[in-house]
């Protein structure tokens, strides 16, 4: 087995005499590096920084060690850090701390004194989680908004709904694409109450059961931008539950968005030919000229199930493992968190840009509502409430009567109260309203606005149902705005106070962020 030079490996440990061996270097620990390094550095130092501030607050540091020591972080974060197996075990905290000890003048002995990886990385892991989500929720909204601005668009006209893949009743593409309103909103208000539930630092906790020091977790929380400190020691390097309900959380979203993007993909065919896109969001099909293909679709579809997989990855790595801090769950467990995250934002990015595009042939759905049958429902209404027929033969009476009719040729627009009253007569009851009847059900207009209660398809309800999703977009945007602010409000206020000119008390946890 190869292994690196000793170099100063026993300046970190005194427990192992050598080096990573190449392989464990090469397939594991740089790539881990080289992540951490790309996605977390930012959040290592912030989570350094306030632990500096602890420090002198307990009189561990002084204020020229801790300015002295804050330098050293800030000239690190411009020039970066290199895994070196020899010198810092390829691993970003103990490269961090032999890069701070090698900028400094003298020596901090006590810098870092009471410390843990376990709560350390967990807290930076998770800090990194949320700002995912954050991005991902700015995602969603904007995706929101580019929907509600197409189903405002669009709320008198109509088009066929569909029970069973076929044509059902009368709806409006404002009342459809209402409902895939609803899922985004619903997916940015579970993320932020999923965000808001791990508003708890897990910093302070140390390995497992707590730190020697009386650390003041919850001004490390208020300096990390965490509304409290995490309230279990071991609960917090152990349990990565955040993760797990993230990832449940997309995959759900993206189960969702297949159903409406394969909707999208059936009515932009040439069978329905109800939704098309511009020829920048379109392909050709190499042997077929006639065809106008829409692989954005079908991209979009596909980059939603990515999700599922991820939820099945996190859960995998966590069932059945010790309740404990284990690199299995807490590296293994989120090695994809960024990837999936991007993935997801990249999805949301081409939704937003189909549905700014997508053009809904009004005449096209209007033509194939005045096809099908779609009234047939409130005809059978019409038999039961003005002229006394049960219902369930109201319904016998109007099949048979769609079944004659398109037997006949006859479009649903052309009504015949005769054919009608004779049917009604053959099951022996008297039908004196079938004109009216008829004539209230044959314009696709008027049955869309026969729906009276709330949540339909009326166009009132459907006015309305968007009135408050605009409302309650408003609202998700200034929170989600308030918790991207909260982290980037603490890192400022940490750099203020680190570079205080000596009016700063230490002594005073409060320190409002």
């Amino acid at each position: 087995m190869t292994t690196h030079q000793s170099g100063a490996i026993g300046s970190l440990t005194g427990r192992i005499s050598q080096p990573p061996a190449t392989l464990l270097h090469d397939e594991v620990l740089a790539p881990q590096f080289a992540y951490d390094s790309r996605h977390m550095l930012g959040h290592y130092l912030h989570l350094e920084k306030a632990l500096l501030l602890e420090s002198q607050r307990l009189g561990v540091l002084t204020a020229a060690q801790t300015r002295a020591i804050a330098s050293a972080l800030d000239r690190i974060a411009a020039t970066g850090l290199v895994a070196d197996p020899a010198v810092n075990l390829s691993d970003l905290s103990f490269a961090i701390e032999v890069s701070v000890a090698r900028l400094l003048d003298e020596p901090v002995p006590v810098w870092r004194v009471d410390r843990s990886r376990n709560d350390f990385q967990a807290c930076a892991q998770l800090s990194l989680g949320r700002a995912q989500t954050v991005q991902t929720a700015t995602e969603i909204l904007r995706c929101t908004t580019a929907v509600h601005d197409l189903a405002s668009r669009h709320v008198d006209d109509v088009m066929p709904g569909y029970t069973h893949l076929q044509a059902a009743q009368v709806i409006s593409p404002a009342f459809y694409l209402g409902a895939l309103t609803e899922h985004l909103l619903d997916t940015a208000d579970r993320l932020l109450a999923g965000y808001d539930r791990s508003d708890a630092c897990p910093l302070g906790a140390g390995a497992m059961a707590g730190q020697l020091l009386p650390w003041d977790r919850a001004r490390l929380a208020r300096l990390l931008g965490y509304r409290s400190a995490a309230p279990h020691a071991l609960a917090s390097v152990a349990s990565r539950g955040w993760l797990l309900e993230l990832a449940g959380e997309c995959s759900t979203f993206g189960v969702g968005m297949s159903r409406f993007l394969t909707d999208l993909m059936a009515w932009a065919g040439g069978e329905h030919g109800f939704v098309e896109l511009p020829d920048e969001l379109a392909a050709i099909s190499s042997a077929m000229p006639q065809k106008k293909n829409y692989p954005i679709l079908e991209r979009l579809r596909g980059k939603s199930t990515h999700a599922l997989s991820w939820y099945v990855d996190v859960a995998t790595t966590q069932r059945a493992t010790p309740f404990s801090n284990t690199v299995e769950v807490s590296k293994e467990g989120s090695a994809q968190l960024v990837q999936q995250m991007d993935g997801l934002r990249s999805m949301l990015r081409l939704a937003t840009v189909v549905f700014d595009n997508l053009v809904f042939r009004v005449d096209r759905l209007r033509e194939r509502c005045e096809q099908e049958y779609l009234g047939a429902f409130s005809l059978a209404a019409e038999l039961t409430l003005n002229d006394g027929l049960p219902w369930r033969e109201a319904q016998v009476v109007t099949g048979q009567y769609v079944l004659a009719a398109q037997r006949d040729g006859r479009p649903s627009s052309d009504g015949d109260p005769e054919l009608l009253r004779a049917l009604a007569a053959s099951h022996g009851y008297r039908a004196d309203h079938t004109a009216e009847a008829l004539d209230s059900v044959l314009r696709p207009q008027d049955e869309l606005a026969r729906r009276a209660t709330s949540g339909s398809a009326a166009p009132a309800e459907t006015t309305a149902l968007l009135h408050r999703q605009a409302v309650r977009l408003k609202d998700l945007t200034e929170q989600w705005d308030q918790r991207r602010e909260a982290p980037e409000r603490a890192a400022r206020h940490v750099d203020r106070l680190l570079g205080d000119d000596g009016t700063h008390d230490p002594q005073n946890g409060s320190d409002p962020v």
